[in-house]
């Protein structure tokens, strides 16, 4: 899609409050990516993303940021955290398997585009057995039953929730971790023996996901699907590297935690800079992959990366802190808004609730004030205060009343956290 610098950030600004220099960034780097794919080849193959690592303390959007983004194009995207790989040599993760999450991710998305272009050519066939299930089913206790009429009923979704049974694949063995390497029991010794079929029980509704996926892989060319996905991967893909702070060791560290946290970064570096890893689809370049760091970076800074990955991450954003203004929008102008999820959530129950203006003021400040005195938790503070707001009609909510509206107001969030506000009273006098 092709958005321009604009369109992004506007697209941006409905999910995620502030942080403008950030969503700027993110926005240039996105289209810098459509402007490339428009060059001949020989130019485009000689311009590379600039990477970007976000610093700033959590809560404040650095991974929503990347998320949506990648949603937006949709481009494949994971989140990873740095601190779960070791140095080549250690027991644990090694690098190389983010970009093989990656490449699961492009495969899954490609398949499941595959599977919308030929769902009309296999629909039928998935009907049909479904027909043959509910045929087997009304025998029982009808005498006469119409395959017309079951077809009909079928196909204005009148008896999703119907239990029947249907022959099905055996699904493989889960992935099992040996070693630090994934091994799928269930793909190693396929194509030695005849895949199993088995009966199974199940709702209508599911049967049709099931029968589907079945019929779909059978048309789905597999090698067309593994190469586009690779391709996708290359030229689209997009690696969040969360908590990148957590493995730069102090400089003048010997103890071998920190020397194993250097050996993570060097260990990255090739990944950044463009090598070539290995995945059972084939092999992917990394050269192209646009890469998004971020971190708190309290107790390290920016400057103790390894010289080699600083300079692989030429643009540097600082996030900062929320303000009152800013946890008061959260609260009520996102697409997402937490008060609109807790008013869909007890909907369900009966309950309509009611956000006054003055009611919003006192929990940002609430927020604020909280995230000065005590940790720094951003927007998540924002949730822990909402579900002490509303415990008491959560747990008193049960939908056996008609709808009731239930005010949020200043006087009701102070009478909720008027134990809270004395301790925070007395932090005041506390040397």
């Amino acid at each position: 899609m092709n958005y321009t610098p604009k369109q992004i950030v506007n697209e941006l600004d409905k999910y995620i409050v502030g942080q403008n220099k950030a969503k700027r960034a993110v926005a240039v780097a996105l289209r810098n990516r459509y402007r490339r794919s428009t060059l001949p080849p020989e130019v485009r193959d000689e311009i590379t993303p600039k990477n970007i690592v976000m610093s700033g303390p959590t809560g404040v959007g650095k991974t929503e940021i990347a998320r949506r983004l990648a949603k937006l194009v949709g481009a494949p995207f994971v989140k990873v955290e740095a601190t779960k790989y070791t140095e080549v040599g250690y027991v644990g993760r090694d690098v190389e398997s983010m970009v093989r999450d990656l490449v699961e991710v492009s495969v899954r998305m490609v398949k499941d585009r595959k599977k919308k272009e030929v769902e009309d050519k296999v629909m039928p066939i998935v009907e049909d057995k479904l027909v043959d299930a509910l045929f087997q089913n009304r025998r029982v206790t009808e005498v006469e039953v119409d395959r017309e009429k079951l077809l009909e009923e079928l196909r204005n979704r009148k008896c999703e929730e119907e239990m029947v049974e249907v022959v099905v694949l055996e699904t493989p063995k889960p992935m099992m971790a040996i070693g630090g390497g994934e091994i799928n029991l269930g793909s190693m010794f396929e194509g030695l023996t005849p895949q199993r079929r088995k009966k199974k029980k199940m709702t209508v509704k599911h049967a049709r996901e099931a029968l589907l996926q079945e019929e779909s892989d059978k048309v789905i060319d597999m090698d067309n699907v593994n190469e586009e996905a690779i391709t996708l991967a290359e030229e689209q893909g997009i690696i969040f590297i969360d908590e990148i702070d957590k493995i730069i060791g102090k400089s003048q560290a010997t103890n071998s935690a920190d020397v194993s946290r250097e050996g993570v970064q060097r260990d990255i570096l090739p990944i950044v800079e463009g090598s070539t890893v290995a995945t059972k689809y084939g092999n992917v370049k990394t050269d192209f992959i646009l890469f998004i760091a971020a971190g708190a970076f309290h107790v390290a800074k920016m400057e103790d990366m390894i010289p080699e990955l600083q300079g692989r991450f030429p643009i540097r954003v600082q996030l900062e802190s929320l303000t009152k203004d800013d946890f008061k929008k959260i609260l009520s102008t996102p697409k997402n808004a937490i008060t609109l999820q807790y008013s869909n959530l007890l909907k369900v129950d009966n309950i309509n609730l009611i956000f006054k203006e003055d009611a919003l003021d006192e929990i940002a400040e609430m927020a604020e004030r909280e995230n000065e005195t005590s940790e720094d938790l951003g927007a998540r503070r924002l949730h822990t205060i909402m579900e002490s707001l509303l415990e008491d009609v959560s747990f008193n909510a049960t939908g056996d009343h008609p709808m009731l509206d239930i005010i949020i107001d200043k006087n009701y969030v102070n009478n909720v956290f008027k134990d809270r506000q004395k301790q925070f009273d007395l932090k005041k006098y506390v040397l």
